[in-house]
Order: structure tokens, then sequence, then C-alpha cells
């Protein structure tokens, strides 16, 4: 299995959970992170080895991600080992694409959990899905058809995440845990896994949290950190002068998520969480400026923020690149955390889309990817 960056590890986890199973003497290795490790994962390299985003950030990391790749496909062709009876790519398929096509040439069968959104960015790369993977686990309902228009084999598996976040999240239970009191207005800064995240999108949070916190003082203001950027995401607070305003958490996202009334949040899974927690929430990215310029001629639809695009219509907010300003995400903050006492009707509203959409997207994923996974091997 490969499995890149935090998403990826935390997906990868959970069809960990089902592959065991259903084969509880099975053995695994590859690329991954802490959640997989805890289901007894050998990780060859860690999965944040391969957390880049943008084509220029990709760039400075090439020589190294070519590297590792060329140095796991040697090791699963080369006989320095058994074959691997199956192939698993977890999401990021600028990676796994070109390792998938290597292997399933060699007649080791290949399968991708979570379609690369070709309805999103980048059609053309269904043809190198085609020639890449036996099968693709979706979870979205709408992907087997369109892949299968193209002569891809796929099964909706669901989203795992619909599955572990409840139905109906229990607030009062979150804000004890972070020690939070029922009556505080809390809103949780998420500004994303990557390093590249943090470097390019974290100071515009946390100075639309100084603004913010100039007009109502009383707000609380919650940041999960990935521990490795912990320092980054500190050092960042500090410039923006909010750092003692802000109580920065190890991890603990879901927690944060549930405990909050409004979230400020990187785009990326991190928002499709927040919609599962049916959290009012405002969408941001910020990246380098020529990444920014070819990713958006590749764009299929209006919608980035995840919510959005499932939903098809603009539930949230987004600002994106230079429309990110600090002003304006303090202004799209305020007004949901307005609406939480002068337009109630509207945040119940934008909670029953969302609820709509975990039922859509809540089904039994590790045993419905198991059973696709049998079926690839005994074929």
């Amino acid at each position: 299995m490969v499995a890149g960056e935090t998403s990826g590890d935390l997906l990868a986890g959970l069809l960990l959970d089902g592959l065991k199973a259903r084969w509880p003497a099975l053995t695994c290795s590859g690329i991954g992170g802490p959640q997989m490790a805890r289901r007894g994962f050998q990780a060859w390299w860690p999965s944040d080895k391969l957390a880049v985003r943008g084509y220029v950030e990709v760039l400075r990391h090439y020589r190294e991600i070519v590297g590792i790749r060329t140095q796991l496909k040697q090791r699963l062709l080369g006989g320095q080992g058994p074959r691997p009876d199956i192939f698993i790519g977890v999401d990021a398929p600028d990676f796994n694409l070109d390792l998938e096509a290597s292997l399933k040439s060699q007649g080791i069968k290949t399968v991708h959990f979570v379609s690369p959104a070709v309805w999103a960015w980048r059609a053309g790369r269904v043809e190198k899905i085609r020639r890449s993977v036996d099968h693709v686990l979706c979870i979205f309902p709408f992907e087997p058809a369109l892949l299968a228009a193209h002569g891809i084999d796929a099964t909706y598996v669901g989203h795992p995440l619909a599955n572990v976040i409840p139905m109906q999240p229990d607030r009062p239970a979150a804000r004890r845990t972070l020690g939070l009191q029922e009556g505080d207005t809390v809103i949780a800064i998420l500004p994303g896994s990557r390093e590249s995240e943090i470097k390019y999108l974290a100071n515009r949070l946390f100075r639309a949290a100084a603004l913010v916190k100039r007009v109502q003082p009383a707000i609380k203001f919650i940041v999960p950190a990935i521990p490795r950027l912990q320092y980054q995401i500190e050092r960042l607070a500090d410039e923006a002068g909010v750092r003692a305003d802000l109580q920065i958490l190890e991890g603990q996202s879901h927690a944060a998520l549930a405990a909050c009334d409004v979230t400020l949040i990187a785009s990326g899974t991190a928002t499709l969480e927040a919609a599962l927690f049916k959290r009012p929430m405002v969408i941001a990215y910020n990246m380098n400026w020529l990444s920014w310029q070819i990713m958006r001629r590749k764009k299929l639809q209006p919608w980035v923020g995840l919510p959005n695009i499932l939903c098809r219509d603009f539930v949230v907010p987004e600002l994106l690149q230079d429309e990110a300003t600090p002003e304006a995400l303090a202004a799209a903050l305020l007004q949901w955390v307005d609406a939480k006492y002068a337009a109630p009707e509207k945040i119940a509203t934008l909670e029953q889309r969302f609820t709509t959409l975990h039922a859509e997207l809540q089904r039994d994923t590790s045993q419905l990817a198991s059973n696709a996974i049998q079926k690839i091997l005994e074929a």
C-alpha cells in the first residue's frame, strides 16, 4: 500500500480494518503513516514524504519523490522479497498511478482507493487511470458510472469517514474534553496538514482571527496541529499577534470540529470532515502563484471545496488565493457567528444539507472494499 499525507493515512487505516477482518494473517507494507502503523502496517517510508501540493512545490521535492518511487518499484519487482498479491494505492495519484502502471504491466493486481477527481481537475488523466489500475474503489456515488464510460472497473464503497463521524456529533462532550464552556462561541482554525499550506495560508488565517477578536473579544479559537508542524504554527501565530488567543491542540481535529460553532479551514479532505460534523465553515486556500495559475486553468467546475462540489452549490463560502485576505476571511466568519443568534434557520438549513450528504456517503466501506478486492484476487 502507498498512502500519501495525513488524509490518505486515515483512509488507508480504516480500509485496513476491513482487510484484517477478512484476512487476519495479512501482511501489509509500503508507504504509510501512524494510523496504518496502528493496524500493523510496516512503513518503509513515512506518508508525509508525499505530502506536497502544487506544481512548483512538487518540483522542489521531485528528485526525492521520484527516488522513493524508483526504490519502491525495485523492491516490489526486483526479487528482494515475495511479490505482493495486490497493490493498493490510496489517493496520491501523481505518485501512485505511474507506480501502478509499472506493477500492472508485470502482472501484479492494482487497486486505486479514492478515484482521482477527473470530474473536477485534469480530465485527461482518465486514460492513465485505465492503463494503470485493475479496479478503483470510489468514495462518491457518481464516480463508478463516470469511470465505466471510459472502460474502468470501479465500485462505490462509500466514504469511510461517514461511518467514523457520528450523524449527531456530541458538541457538549467535545467541549468538555477541550476545556470549553457550553456557552462559549468557538471557532476552529484548520490551516492544513502540509508544510506548503502552513507556509502560504496559516498567517492569513491567524490574521483573520485577530480581526475577529477585535470585533468579538469573547470568541474562543482552537487550532488542531499535526505535531511535526506545531512549531511553525506557533511561530506564525506569534507573528500575527494571536498566539495568546489560540488554544493549539496536538492533533484532535475531530474534537475541534465537534466542539466548534464554525471553522476556518484549508480546502481539502478536512472540509468534508467539517461537513460530516455539520459545521458551518469558511473554506480558504493560498498557494505558490505559479502553481495557482496552472491549477485554475485545469478546473472543470465552479467549486473547489468538497462540500460545495458534492452539494453542487456554494453552500459555504470559498475564498481562494488573492480573495483569501484576512479582512475577507474575518467578514465571512463573522457572518456565520452572527447567524448563530440572528438567523439560526440559515445554520439549520446547512446542517440539513450536510445530514443528507452524510447519509449518501454512509456505507459499510470496509466490507464493500474487501469484497471488491477479494473478487480481484480470485479473478
